[in-house]
Parts: C-alpha cells; sequence; structure tokens
C-alpha cells in the first residue's frame, strides 16, 4: 500500500477535498489513511464539485497540477495561484486567505539536492525497491557463512496434535512441530498430482494475484492466474526472474471445497468459533485468512517476518520442498526484529547476526508444520513447490498477539498487510468469553492468563472512546460489532472483572499483580507445581521477580520413641518448646514420646545482574504423641471410666525455616493440640 506523499500532484478531474476542522496533520506528515492518488481514482462521478477556490476565467496555463495550502488543507490549480516558482521545487505552501490570517506562514522551497561528480554504478531500477540491489540469491551465499543450527522441534503423529494435546502438554504451541505424515490431522487437500495448472483452473484464469519479485522483495502488478500459471510452467532457465505468490486466498472458490485446515486449527481459530455465521460467506466483510495457496518457484526467497497479528500458521506441503529459518520469539529477539524491521538495515543486514540463533527446518512433500505465535522466520523455495496453508489466532498467547500488533504499528506496516478486522474479531472473542465466566465455565490457567490481556486491550480500546482524539474515538466506535457489543466500555471492564474473579484475585484492588492461576483443566485439578503457586503482592502493580530455577528435594521421613515429659501447664512451656535446638531427650523416669518427623526441602536459583541468587527452604514438622499409662498392674480385670479434663498441649510442632544469601528469615511455628483423657478405676 502506497503512502502519502508531502508533495504529490493529481490530475484535474480529481476531487477536491473539503476543510476537515479534525485534521490537524501537515500535508508532509505520512499517514496510512490517506493512500497516493492514482490513475484508477482519476475518474471523478461527479465532474462539477471539482472546482479550484481560486479558478477564474481567462487564466492561461496547463490546470492537471495541483497544489494543497498546508493550513486549510484545500487544494488549488497550480496556475491558478502560481507566482513563478517551480511546484517540484515547494517544500511548503499557503493560500492568500492562510497568508493573511497568519502573517507568519511564508512559503519555502526544498533544500537543493547534494550533488557529486563520482561516477555512480548503474542500476537496474525495475529490480529496485527503495535500494536493494537486484540479486535473488544474495541472502542464499549470506547463509553459507552464518551458524545455523539444526532443529530438535518436535516431530508428531497427526492423531496425537488435538486439544487434550494442547491442554496437558505445557509446552504445547510455543515451539513449532513437524508432522511427517497427515493421517490423523483430519484436514483435506488436493492430489499430490495437483498442478499450479489446476489451480489457475479452479479459482479462475482472470483472477488478480499478487506476485512478488524477489529480488527486490516488492510486488510486481498487473499480473492474473492465467499468466502466473505460463510462468511457473515455463522452463526455468527461460524465467526473466525469480517470482513468488504468498498471498493467494481461496475461500469462496471452488478450490476451496478441497482444503480443510487441521483439526486442532478448526478448533482454536478465532474467526472459526466466535465471528457470527451469519456474518460470513459472500457479501459480508470477514477475516479471510484461513486458506492460502502459496506457490513458489526454485531459489525463490521470503525475508524475514512474523506473520500479522502474530497469528499462528498450518502448512502443508503439497509438492516440492521448503527451508525454513526461524527465530525464537524471546523479547530481546522481537525488540531486534522491530529495529530492523522497515529500515535500511532489512536491505543489507542479516537480521540473524541481532539475535540469539537462526535454526532451520526442512520440509518435504506431504509435511506439514504449525508454527507457534511470533516466530520470526524467513523460507527459501529450493525447487518449484505448491503449498496450502492458513493463519489463525487462539486464546493461549494472546500476550503475544498483542505485541506483534505493537511491532505492527511501530513500524508502519500498511494496514493492506495487517490482520483484516482484528480489532472487531477481539471485540467478539470478548463478548463470548464474557457470556462463558457468566455461566460459571472453568478455563485453563494459560487462557485465563491470555484473557487477562485481551481484557487489557479492550479495555484500552474503550478508554480511546472516552478519552481519545476525534479521530481515535471514531475508529474505535467504528471497531465494535453492535450486533454484538452494545455498551463496549462496560463490556471490557466486565470481563477483566469477571477473569480475576475467575484466577483467584478478590476484587478489583487486590492481587492486582501476576494472575493467581487456579490448577484446573478442563475442570479437573492438575499436579500443583512451584511455578504455579500464587505469588501475592501486597502493593498495586508490583511485579515481583521469578526464579529461573525451582527444585523440590525428596521429602524425608523419621520415627523415634524418647523418654521426655508432656508439655507443663506453667505458662512458661511456650517459650520452652519454641527454643527449637534445646535437647529434651534422654531424661530419666520420664514418659515415652513417639516423634515423627518430616523433612522438605525446595531450593531455587535465579540470575542477577550480578550474578547468580540461591536460595534454599527448609520445612521440618515434627509430631510428638505421648502414650496414655495405666494406674493399676498389668493382667488385673477393672472397670474404667472416662473422663475428659482440661485440655492439654501435648507437642505438635512444625517450624519453617528459610536460609537465603542476603535475604531475611522468617520463622513459623504454630502448634497443634489434642484433648487427654485421665482413667479412672
Amino acid at each position: 500500500m502506497a503512502r502519502s506523499r508531502r508533495r504529490i500532484t493529481r490530475s484535474a478531474t480529481q476531487k477536491s477535498p473539503e476543510r476537515s476542522p479534525s485534521s490537524s496533520r501537515s500535508s508532509l506528515t505520512p499517514m496510512e489513511d490517506e493512500p497516493e492518488p492514482t490513475q484508477a481514482e482519476s475518474t471523478p462521478t461527479k465532474p462539477d464539485e471539482d472546482v479550484c477556490p481560486s479558478c477564474r476565467e481567462g487564466v492561461q496555463g496547463e490546470k492537471s497540477s495541483w497544489i494543497r495550502c498546508d493550513a486549510c488543507k484545500i487544494w488549488f490549480h497550480w496556475a491558478c495561484v502560481e507566482n513563478g516558482s517551480d511546484l517540484e521545487l515547494i517544500n511548503k505552501w499557503f493560500c492568500g486567505p492562510c497568508m493573511a490570517e497568519k502573517p507568519s506562514r511564508v512559503m519555502t522551497l526544498k533544500v537543493p539536492a547534494r550533488k557529486s561528480s563520482r561516477k555512480r554504478t548503474q542500476l537496474d531500477y525495475a529490480n529496485l525497491n527503495a535500494g536493494v540491489e537486484s540479486d535473488p540469491s544474495r541472502w542464499l551465499r549470506v547463509i553459507q557463512s552464518k551458524p545455523i543450527k539444526d532443529d530438535n522441534f518436535r516431530r508428531m503423529k497427526g492423531a496425537d496434535v488435538g486439544l487434550e494435546w494442547l491442554e496437558n502438554d505445557e509446552a504445547a504451541m510455543h515451539e513449532p512441530i513437524v508432522v511427517e505424515n497427515p493421517e490423523g490431522l483430519r484436514m483435506k487437500m488436493p492430489p499430490p498430482e495437483f498442478s499450479v495448472q489446476d489451480v489457475a483452473d479452479e479459482v479462475g484464469h482472470e483472477t488478480p494475484v499478487e506476485v512478488i519479485d524477489v529480488a527486490s522483495q516488492s510486488n510486481s502488478p498487473g499480473w492474473t492466474l492465467g499468466r502466473w500459471a505460463e510462468y511457473y510452467n515455463t522452463e526455468p532457465s527461460k524465467r526473466d526472474k525469480i517470482r513468488n505468490v504468498i498471498s493467494l486466498e481461496i475461500s469462496g472458490t471452488k478450490l476451496a471445497d478441497q482444503v480443510l485446515p487441521p483439526r486442532l486449527v478448526r478448533e482454536l481459530d478465532w474467526v472459526e468459533k466466535f465471528w457470527p455465521s451469519t456474518r460470513k460467506g459472500k457479501g459480508h466483510a470477514y477475516p479471510k485468512v484461513q486458506l492460502y495457496c502459496l506457490m513458489g518457484v526454485a531459489s525463490a526467497w521470503t525475508d524475514w517476518h512474523v506473520d500479522f497479528a502474530g497469528s499462528s500458521v498450518y502448512y502443508h506441503i503439497l509438492r516440492g520442498c521448503k527451508v525454513f529459518y526461524f527465530i525464537r520469539p524471546t523479547p530481546a529477539n522481537l525488540q531486534a526484529y522491530e529495529r530492523w524491521s522497515g529500515t535500511e538495515m532489512q536491505s543489507n543486514v542479516w537480521l540473524g547476526d541481532m539475535v540469539d540463533e537462526v535454526v532451520k527446518v526442512t520440509l518435504h512433500a506431504g509435511n506439514t508444520m504449525i508454527i507457534p505465535t511470533g516466530w520470526i522466520h524467513a523460507v527459501h523455495t529450493p525447487v518449484d513447490s505448491l503449498v496450502f496453508g492458513g493463519n489463525f489466532l487462539h486464546s493461549y498467547n494472546i500476550a503475544t498477539q498483542l505485541k506483534v500488533i505493537d511491532i505492527e504499528k511501530a513500524t508502519h506496516v500498511p494496514k493492506k498487510f495487517r490482520f483484516p478486522l482484528f480489532v472487531k474479531l477481539c471485540w467478539y472473542v470478548g463478548d463470548k468469553y464474557l457470556r462463558d465466566l457468566k455461566s460459571k465455565e472453568e478455563f485453563s490457567p494459560r487462557v485465563l492468563e491470555s484473557l487477562e490481556a485481551l481484557a487489557h486491550f479492550l479495555v484500552s480500546e474503550s478508554q480511546a472512546m472516552e478519552r481519545g482524539t476525534e479521530v481515535a474515538k471514531r475508529e474505535a466506535k467504528e471497531n465494535v460489532p453492535s450486533d454484538r457489543v452494545k455498551d463496549a466500555p462496560a463490556m471490557a471492564r466486565e470481563l477483566r472483572w469477571r477473569v480475576r474473579l475467575a484466577a483467584g484475585a478478590t476484587s478489583d484492588d487486590e492481587d492486582i499483580g501476576r494472575l493467581v492461576k487456579k490448577n484446573m483443566v478442563n475442570g479437573h485439578k492438575r499436579k500443583r507445581s512451584p511455578t504455579s503457586a500464587a505469588v501475592s503482592v501486597q502493593f498495586r502493580n508490583f511485579q515481583p521477580k521469578g526464579w529461573d530455577v525451582v527444585d523440590e528435594l525428596p521429602r524425608e521421613s523419621d520415627e523415634r520413641v524418647v523418654n521426655i515429659h508432656p508439655p507443663k501447664t506453667s505458662d512458661m512451656w511456650e517459650r520452652e518448646w519454641t527454643e527449637w535446638n534445646k535437647e529434651f531427650e534422654g531424661q530419666e523416669h520420664e514418659e515415652q514420646a513417639t516423634v515423627e518427623t518430616t523433612r522438605d526441602v525446595m531450593i531455587k536459583v535465579r540470575k542477577t545482574e550480578n550474578g547468580v541468587e540461591r536460595q534454599r527452604i527448609e520445612r521440618v514438622m515434627e509430631k510428638w504423641v505421648w502414650k496414655p499409662e495405666s494406674s493399676k498392674p498389668e493382667g488385673v480385670p477393672q472397670d474404667v471410666e472416662m473422663k475428659p479434663i482440661e485440655d492439654v498441649p501435648l507437642g505438635c510442632e512444625e517450624v519453617t525455616k528459610e536460609e537465603e544469601q542476603g535475604a531475611e528469615v522468617h520463622v513459623a511455628s504454630p502448634l497443634e493440640t489434642t484433648q487427654a483423657m485421665e482413667v479412672i478405676a
């Protein structure tokens, strides 16, 4: 999508925009919402509305060139307002009324370009995009000298790739997986002999298609599927350039009837689950990103990218081969990608030099791969290939999806290349989850953590409606689906509140830090682990630092019999028994007590800026039990009467010891008591 420029000219048949009081942008500021005029826009529907305010009879000169006032944003014929200057040299220009209104406004000229007498290499501008050299194989040569690791991603059977795997495996959908045989995935694909010519026949030879010139990584206009099929079937040596097709969406075509995504994708896909079925299909605007046909010739290269909105991808090789280069979406790597993307570095810097590592995966015909949220990747096509795939958003990593959205905004990705109708889809998702939470449905901790991020995003959209600029308010309101969401701000805040309640928080003012995770999966309890324990937060917005490793040693148990008197009834017994290291044992003529001891040890380790912190937590529990003594010799029958006496604490101690380098030690000693019974003959 072309961005607007500071100074443009247009044909005399174009419409002059009216003065907009809400517009505060200079004509020099690039705006995504104001695309560059094209020839296709030069034929107006109402020619009489295209009027220059300064037009008058008798003015001679060409009236096909226009200029816009940088103050009032009104367009004028340059022939009607010129004062002898060259239009191409003007930097800022103001009309007469605006200069009269504010005398400080003056016309300025562009700074002359610095010219050099040096000889320059002649470039092929037909193959250039922002100064990129015309060499489709340059990155393949660069790779030869770079450290590339072979992947150790999991290879799975198709039958194992389902919601059960996702819910029960904490590592699921955090790394790409490869399914070498599609059997069990419950997906549908065309037969292996299906060709690019068949694609053109099914979708239509006159269907427009975006073709990428690999050398410049830019779009080549004017292509249809029929022309692409002819190019693809040409002998490799006779092809004029290396080209690639990666964005042919086939929903609603005959070919779409032959393609069905894997079962897991259909079960997770937000568009499939949450977009109303009555608002999908022909005549409706909805996100069409589920069914893509990708066609590339040998030596094609797709540069580093993250799929729009951080969406996950399923990718099936029908014919040919693909080589993926992956970068893990860590915060540092995503930050490096943001610095690299959309800048001059993109054309001359290997992104792999800015990150921790690059991993290589090779896929062959019949292989299927699922790429999780946010993974940065580049793709090489060794041989002519035909691929089917699609994008999908899901509820297991919403935070990273929103992070990629922020990167797209920061790097000024045109709206044409972003996930379509993303914000409206988020409102549909939030509305459905709110109704589910009201119905007391249980969700896994991973989903609840993601919903917290979604709720915060929707609250920020609500704040734009309430306190944003006029443009922001209008855009935010347009993104709300009025068929489902009647009061967007109230819905967003209620969703945030209910997500916190479901996660274990007590109110909006308490436990605002990390979510308190419930150990529930599909309504069943999950085994408790140290990393999922609740972290109580004392102060708002305080985020305690986590530990890199938490290890629990096996529990140690012991039992012994000692001679010791029970706790005395005096007020001094508490102090006597809280002296943990005091020796009570070995006293003669005392009663026998059974002591059961259990010992638990937890070790925590984490890296710091200056080194390592290590914490050892030891918990010792002792239960002291005295055996009751009879008042008569053994063997003599006797009648007894059980009579309760005053409660006597019969030693049960629990002490928690925390030993941490450079940290305080907290000691707790709760005491258990039981009721004693006196035996009377």
